[in-house]
């Protein structure tokens, strides 16, 4: 196996014809001690106050997180008051939140890993959209 600098910052670990891995690095070539992360932050206003809000959260928050690519496997959740501190395996990557829950919104913060971080975008549209249809006033 043999390593090669990608330019400032970007190193490859290469095996035969085959790329094991891809390390992105701050400055000049000094890797952080845990995996890059992209937060993502989500409000979804709600008008059904906070004790509605929350239910449906604990009902619903297996489907919100399906959203996310592979995110249909175990993960784990703890409520603290109208907290919830979660954490799940997304496309083999760690992937951590929080969703707190108010009279008026609910607000979800997540921690995606580099890999997922690159489809932010895209996935805090699916998100918002799982998270508005299960806060949706019936």
């Amino acid at each position: 196996m043999r390593r090669e600098a990608q330019g400032p910052g970007l190193e490859l670990a290469v095996h035969g014809m085959m790329i094991v891995s891809v390390s992105a690095c701050h400055g000049f070539g000094i890797c952080p001690p845990h995996p890059m992360t992209t937060p993502l932050s989500i409000r979804i206003p709600h008008q059904l106050g906070r004790a509605e809000a929350r239910r449906r959260i604990e009902a619903g928050f297996a489907k919100l997180i399906q959203q996310l690519p592979g995110g249909g496997g175990g993960y784990s959740e703890r409520w603290d008051g109208d907290r919830l501190t979660f954490s799940l395996s997304a496309m083999g990557q760690a992937v951590s939140g929080v969703v707190d829950v108010s009279d008026a919104a609910v607000a979800m913060d997540l921690q995606l890993p580099s890999v997922l971080g690159m489809l932010a975008s895209g996935l805090a549209g699916r998100i918002q959209k799982a998270g508005q249809l299960l806060l949706a006033t019936k």
